[in-house]
């Protein structure tokens, strides 16, 4: 890091506008706070309510500790740049944003695999449900995908260790981002962007296809079943992953399919606040609102909250 000629960056946020800070402001912290609410609410009854003790809860409460990962890396540093009006950020702080970002993003992919394996279980191979998915072998799931989020992530990031930036320091970005980092290096860059798009491809493609293949058998089984209430019941258990998965790769497919970044950083910063902010909050929502067990332990809750005070 000590050749590099500059080891500060300018993040130049979501808009030059002064009259647009307070607004965008506002709106990124209402929706991390609430991002943070509901996915902190859902870890803390996965781990305070018994009935809230099966592998599809104890996923779901990884997979809430992640959005939190994921929504804190990106947005708290934005928050600050507008609140203090300073947006240079140093190159090492850049690094670990970047470096934070991706995993919690590569890892999130993972385990919505892994949460698509468990429904197929669940529906699939009900009898066998808890042999298969013993707490032991959920552990050694959420630890490959961490192992593979990190696996996926340290190649092309040893790389991007080494840029150098000798004219601009302007990242035209709101966070630190592969794309607009490369674009404004001095290096070459053609091996790193190789990298990183086979990396993207490869969590991409591998997930993907975990996901596709667990619903087709997941949708086989159901339609076998001999009673209407039982198929809906059935769909129910799955509707919620199913949407959170739509959004995730939904967003994915819309936002990083561009060209080189060496070209053009042609990202709508829209849509990434969208995947950055909204898709963290509303992720929660989705989850508790169209699951019975999740909303009675969160009136337990309350309810025990209310007696303590009471006391």
């Amino acid at each position: 890091m000590k050749n590099h000629t500059i080891t500060t960056f300018i993040l130049l946020g979501l808009t030059d506008d002064p009259k647009l800070q307070i607004p965008i402001f506002m709106f990124v912290l209402f929706t991390y706070m609430l991002s943070i609410t509901g996915n902190l609410t859902i870890v803390t009854l996965t781990v305070v309510d018994s009935h809230l003790k099966t592998p599809m809860y104890f996923f779901l409460q990884n997979f809430a500790f992640i959005e939190i990962s994921y929504t804190s890396s990106c947005n708290l540093r934005y928050l600050y740049n507008i609140a203090t009006g300073d947006r240079s950020i140093t190159y090492p702080a850049c690094l670990t944003q970047a470096f934070l970002t991706d995993v919690s993003g590569v890892t999130e992919f993972f385990l919505l695999a892994v949460m698509s394996y468990d429904r197929y279980v669940a529906i699939c191979k009900p009898l066998h449900y808890v042999t298969i998915m013993s707490r032991k072998v959920c552990k050694r799931f959420v630890l490959c995908c961490w192992t593979a989020g990190l696996l996926i992530i340290i190649p092309p990031f040893t790389f991007f260790i080494n840029l150098k930036f000798c004219d601009s320091n302007v990242i035209d970005y709101y966070f630190c981002e592969a794309s607009p980092v490369l674009k404004i290096s001095c290096s070459d860059t053609w091996l790193i962007e190789q990298l990183v798009i086979v990396s993207a491809v490869l969590t991409f493609i591998l997930t993907l296809v975990c996901v596709i293949l667990s619903y087709i058998h997941i949708i086989k089984t159901i339609l076998k079943f001999p009673s209407a209430q039982q198929r809906k019941r059935a769909f129910s258990t799955c509707s919620s992953h199913m949407i959170v998965v739509s959004i995730s790769y939904g967003s994915c497919i819309f936002v990083y399919i561009k060209p080189s970044a060496k070209e053009s950083v042609a990202i709508n910063k829209g849509v990434i606040v969208l995947l950055t902010s909204i898709a963290p909050m509303l992720n929660p929502f989705i989850y508790t609102l169209r699951n019975k067990q999740v909303r009675q332990a969160f009136s337990d809750f309350l309810k025990k909250i209310a007696l303590t005070f009471r006391k």
